[in-house]
């Protein structure tokens, strides 16, 4: 469970912005995410290996 201190002259909205950080760092909607849906382990390879492709491609325009 996730707790944070609101500190002493901290307003309440940097008190749940720090929350929200760090709820998102725990990647708990993500994973539930993932469960809702059964994706085969040859077509999560698939996507692993075009996101790196398009990366290597994104990166190689920049330097030119």
């Amino acid at each position: 469970m996730l707790k944070t201190v609101v500190k002493e002259g901290e307003s309440i909205e940097r008190a749940l912005k720090r929350f929200k950080r760090k709820y998102k760092k725990t990647k708990v909607l993500q994973e539930l995410r993932n469960r809702k849906q059964y994706t085969k382990p040859s077509a999560a390879r698939r996507v692993i290996k075009q996101k790196a492709e398009y990366k290597q491609e994104y990166l190689r325009n920049l330097e030119d």
